[in-house]
């Protein structure tokens, strides 16, 4: 990417995060990677499309690193317990090292009625329909390992998420207000024990 478009995409980046889709202007993201509006309009057609180019970027390098990890923690299962409970303190970690991108998810929830639904839709199928993709592909996986019962992939695959990584980012407002590791922790820990009582095959 050249340097003055990567500029361009890091400061709307952080002026979204900052101001939020509506309030934010092509003049203030101008500034902020010092160069003119009339550049930024040379490579992209106005501030939604822009807006859209980031939020996909962030998402598709989430669910990237999300698969990556899913596959560090998962490709050779040793103590399925602590392999879940290590993955989702991983995942959890992503709030931090992507702490831009998830201001934007802030934004994104925030301002969803005076976002286009084309352009909602394509940061769902980059992000979270990807992730949860991802996750389910990996309990189909433990299922026919025999290391879950479980019947429906994407219903388990939600009820892990909602256990783990849900329960961290709603009461965090998604790194906005972080929580205490010992408390993470205890919510990864807990949410993990609660899915494997959902799930682990049952004797015969």
């Amino acid at each position: 990417m050249p340097e003055k478009r990567q500029a361009i995409v890091r400061a709307a980046r952080t002026v979204f995060g900052r101001e939020g889709f509506t309030r934010s202007s092509v003049d203030v993201i101008a500034a902020e990677a010092g160069v003119s509006k009339r550049t930024i309009y040379n490579h992209f057609a106005d501030k939604e499309q822009l807006f859209q180019w980031v939020i996909l970027e962030g998402a598709t390098e989430v669910a990237t690193t999300h698969a990556a990890i899913a596959d560090r923690h998962f490709r050779k299962t040793v103590d399925l317990q602590d392999d879940l409970t290590d993955f989702a303190l991983e995942r959890v970690a992503g709030l931090t090292a992507f702490a831009d991108h998830w201001a934007l998810v802030r934004t994104i929830e925030a301002e969803a009625p005076r976002i286009r639904p084309a352009v909602l839709d394509a940061w769902q199928e980059a992000g979270p329909r990807e992730t949860h993709r991802e996750l389910t592909r990996r309990m189909r996986d433990f299922a026919d390992r025999g290391l879950l019962g479980i019947e429906d992939a994407e219903l388990a695959a939600d009820h892990f998420n909602l256990l783990t990584f849900i329960s961290v980012t709603q009461p965090s407002f998604y790194g906005a207000i972080p929580l205490e590791e010992a408390r993470i922790t205890e919510i990864i820990t807990g949410g993990v024990r609660a899915f494997l009582r959902l799930y682990r095959p049952t004797a015969g």
